[in-house]
C-alpha cells in the first residue's frame, strides 16, 4: 500500500513538471518573434473629454448662481451661456 502511494506521488510530480515545461514552450508570450507591435500615434492622442462640472446654488430669494470647472475653456463658456439662457438670466 505504501509503495503504491509513493509511486502515485512520483508520477504526479513528473506529470506536473512535464506540463509546466511543455506549456512554457507553446505559450504565445515566449514566442515574441511571431508578432509585431505597431505604434499608432493617432490612437495615443485620443483622450476622452471630461465634462464641465456645475455646482448650482439657489439663494433664499429664489435666484440661482453656479460655479463651473473644466479642462476646455470653450466648453465652460458654452455651458455658462446655456445656463443663463435656460434660467432666463440674460
Amino acid at each position: 500500500m505504501r509503495k503504491k502511494l509513493i509511486i502515485l506521488i512520483v508520477l504526479c510530480v513528473i506529470f506536473a513538471f512535464t506540463l509546466a515545461f511543455s506549456a512554457d514552450k507553446t505559450s504565445p508570450v515566449s514566442n515574441r518573434g511571431d508578432f509585431q507591435i505597431k505604434k499608432q500615434p493617432e490612437i495615443q492622442q485620443v483622450k476622452p473629454k471630461k465634462p464641465v462640472k456645475i455646482k448650482l446654488k439657489r439663494s433664499a430669494e429664489g435666484k440661482y448662481s453656479w460655479e463651473l470647472s473644466g479642462d476646455d475653456t470653450d466648453e465652460v463658456v458654452r455651458v455658462d451661456r446655456r445656463l443663463k439662457k435656460l434660467l432666463k438670466i440674460e
